[in-house]
Formats: structure tokens, C-alpha cells, sequence
């Protein structure tokens, strides 16, 4: 480990929450502090831990002060309490890192930009989110550069992190039930920008409505670069990725291009790599192409800005949708946006995506994804008319009505796509 000044030394700690991130922030501290380790599945003696006097408390990003068993303590003790975030970037301060955050994309982002880097011969890792959990990484140096994607759960109660490049690629609603307002919900995703300094940089979308308002709200210390312009159509010739004919896609690939330009790396080098990326597992994935069909499973989906931008790109579309629906998500698409798209609504939540869709476009209702499908195949075998159609799996939801999480729920996707229609 590089050497740097360890206020996490010697200390009296509580990890509160053990998945992957308190996990491994117990394997990083635990030669030398005292540490408690607590979770809310775990039976201990909850008044013994609140009389200890902890110099910190570490949360995990999945733990709500606001729900927790531990609330009342939490909120007493609030000053103490840091992430895993916090500890990595005291023990690496002057490692150059490259922060992604958004409520989609982040990712994929995470991801091209990692290939990027790795294709210039740099040491670069991929962690937060995505890849490693922060603490984990080995072998680090002084030229370490660490890409880092955050969620705004791992932002809400850090304090001391600070990337060198920030991305806030968009913000929508979402995690609403966490957060409980917008405000709330930006303000944590924009602590990435409010603790850089006058040397940083801060990449935005600034045609996004809830980042134009919080930018006129207050001045930010970094060099803020906005986010406007189109893609060069020449540039997306050179590329000839089928990936990025997306919306969302080119989206993204626009804030790779201003971080390329900070990097300073060559034009030429960039589409090498861009002309490979084959993307991520779920996210907006191409399962399947022909000239008759193509599917795309995008189950990492799960609300409805997440689909917009893809929906607003394909056309004849048999759009599947359905699970536990978000807090306060809104469906942003005007009635001329939907003449291609017929939706195949699944789930528990029946009555709230029907409310949302029933004036826009056809739809159908299935108890479950596989009584769906099944419908689906007949339905696209069917039809001798369209030239060319497009099944896009992109739920627009969370999976825990039926799934543990997106993956399980991709991954099921493709096995019934396997089964009934043959793709």
C-alpha cells in the first residue's frame, strides 16, 4: 500500500452492514483497529454496541439511517459515520481517479473508459459498483488509476472523497424510496462534485433538467465541462459499432470523449478500442441478430428513463416491460413516440404500468414472463408483414417481485427466448 496519513489507525470502528462492501472494509482495517462487526440479520445485544464509544462508524451503502436497527444510535452519531469510499481515498489521495455517477450508464461508462485506459498500457482498475469493491484492489502504485463508479447510496454519507474527473452523466427520478425527494436524491449525487477542488474537472449533462437547476444554485469549485453537442456523424462511421447507434449509448460515448481530451488521448487510439466494446451483460445487450429479428436484453433497466432513450431508437418494437415499479418514475414519451411499440406488461405491479401506458400504445398483460414469451413467439412468427422487428427486454422496474436481482432476471430472459422462439 502507498504510504499516506492513516486517520482509520488505531481506532475503536463499528462496520455496520456485511455484504461485499463492509466485508471487505473489515478486511482492509481489521490488523489495525478494534473493530465491531453488525448487521440487522444478525441477533447480537443492540444496546452493548450503543454504549461503545466508537471513534467511527462505517456504513455500508445499503444501509437507510432512516430504516435501520441502529437508526436512533446512527443519527446520534452522525459526525462518525463514513464509507468505504472515505477510507479508500485517505489511504490513496494521490492516486488519479476518475468518478462515474448517474442514475444510467454509469456502468457502461465505467466500462468503455476502463478498455480505453487499458488499451494505453495504463494501470488502470475498475471498482466501486462495478468490478472490486474500492478496498479490494492489490498491488497498488503511485500510477494506479482507478475509474470508480458511484451510486448515490455510496455518495449520501461519504465526506471525505474526492476524484481528480467527476461524471454525472444524467439524473432522473429514482431510489425515491431511499432518498425521499428529488432534492435529496440529486444533492447525493452531486456531493462528487462538491467536495473537488479548483484543479478538478466535472463532466455534466447540462441539458438535463435536474443538473442545469442544481448548477444555477450554487458555484462549484471544478473546471465544469458541459455535455451539448451531437456526435460527429463521421466519427460514428469510423467506429461502426452497432452498439452505439443508441441513444443512451451515444450519450455515454460523448463523456468518454471529453475525458479522452482531459487524458489527451489520441483520436485514433480511442476508436480502436470503441470499434471492439461489445458492452455489458443486461445492459441494453444484443442476444440475438438478423435481418428479420433482433433482441435485445436490457434487464438492468429499472425505470423508465432507462428505457426511453432505447425505445426512442428502434422501430416496430415489442417492448417488455413489468416488476416492481420505482417510486415517483415517470414514463416520458409523447403519443407519436409510440406508434412502432406494442407493450407485453408482466408482474405484480399490473395496475401501475397499465395507468402508465394504456393512452400511448397497444398492450398486453401475463401474469409471468414465461406465459409472455410463449405469447410473444406465436405473436412474431405471425406477422409476415414487418420487414424487421425488435424484442426489447427492458423491465423499466426492479426484479424483486419475482428475482433476486437484475442478473437472475436476464439471465431467465434469455433461457426462455432460447426456449420458445429458437434465437
Amino acid at each position: 500500500m502507498l504510504n499516506s496519513p492513516n486517520i482509520f489507525y488505531k481506532k475503536q470502528i463499528l462496520i455496520y452492514g456485511l455484504g461485499k462492501s463492509g466485508l471487505s472494509v473489515f478486511k482492509f482495517l481489521k490488523k489495525e483497529n478494534k473493530i465491531i462487526k453488525y448487521d440487522d440479520k444478525i441477533r447480537v445485544n443492540i444496546k452493548k454496541i450503543t454504549k461503545i464509544k466508537f471513534d467511527y462508524i462505517i456504513i455500508s451503502p445499503g444501509i437507510d439511517i432512516n430504516k435501520c436497527n441502529l437508526s436512533k444510535f446512527l443519527k446520534n452519531n452522525f459526525k462518525k459515520i463514513y464509507t468505504d469510499l472515505d477510507i479508500f481515498y485517505n489511504r490513496y489521495k494521490e492516486n488519479n481517479k476518475i468518478t462515474i455517477t448517474g442514475t444510467n450508464g454509469k456502468s457502461t461508462t465505467a466500462k468503455i473508459l476502463y478498455d480505453v485506459l487499458k488499451d494505453q498500457k495504463v494501470d488502470v482498475r475498475l471498482v466501486g459498483n462495478i468490478g472490486n469493491p474500492v478496498l479490494l484492489e492489490n498491488k497498488v502504485t503511485s500510477k494506479t488509476v482507478f475509474v470508480i463508479e458511484a451510486s448515490s447510496y455510496q455518495l449520501e454519507y461519504s465526506k471525505l472523497f474526492k476524484s481528480n474527473i467527476s461524471l454525472i452523466l444524467n439524473i432522473s427520478p429514482d431510489h425515491l424510496e431511499r432518498h425521499k425527494t428529488m432534492n435529496k436524491y440529486v444533492s447525493a449525487k452531486f456531493k462528487l462534485i462538491k467536495n473537488q477542488s479548483k484543479k478538478d474537472f466535472a463532466i455534466l449533462d447540462t441539458k438535463n433538467f435536474y443538473i442545469k437547476r442544481k448548477l444555477k444554485s450554487k458555484n462549484f469549485l471544478p473546471k465544469i465541462i458541459e455535455v451539448k453537442k451531437d456526435l460527429n456523424s463521421t466519427f460514428l462511421r469510423k467506429i461502426n459499432n452497432q452498439y452505439f447507434n443508441t441513444n443512451g449509448n451515444k450519450d455515454n460515448l460523448k463523456f468518454i470523449l471529453e475525458v479522452a481530451k482531459i487524458l489527451k488521448i489520441k483520436k485514433d487510439l480511442l476508436i480502436k478500442t470503441l470499434k471492439k466494446f461489445k458492452g455489458l451483460k443486461y445492459r441494453q445487450e444484443i442476444t440475438f441478430y438478423s435481418k428479420k429479428l433482433t433482441i435485445i436484453n436490457d434487464s438492468k433497466a429499472t425505470t423508465f428513463s432507462s428505457s426511453v432513450s432505447l425505445l426512442k431508437s428502434l422501430n416496430k418494437v415489442y417492448w417488455i416491460v413489468g416488476g416492481q415499479a420505482k417510486k415517483g418514475d415517470k414514463l416520458l414519451l409523447s403519443k407519436k413516440n409510440c406508434k412502432n411499440i406494442k407493450a407485453y406488461v408482466f408482474g405484480a405491479n399490473k395496475k401501475f404500468f397499465i395507468k402508465k401506458l394504456k393512452k400511448l400504445m397497444k398492450y398486453e398483460y401475463f401474469l409471468d414472463l414465461k406465459s409472455l414469451v410463449k405469447k410473444l413467439s406465436l405473436e412474431i412468427k405471425s406477422d409476415k408483414k414487418t420487414t424487421h422487428k425488435t424484442i426489447l427486454f427492458s423491465p423499466s422496474a426492479a426484479s424483486f417481485d419475482k428475482f433476486k436481482n437484475f442478473e437472475k432476471r436476464g439471465e431467465y430472459f434469455n433461457h426462455l427466448v432460447k426456449k420458445y422462439i429458437n434465437a
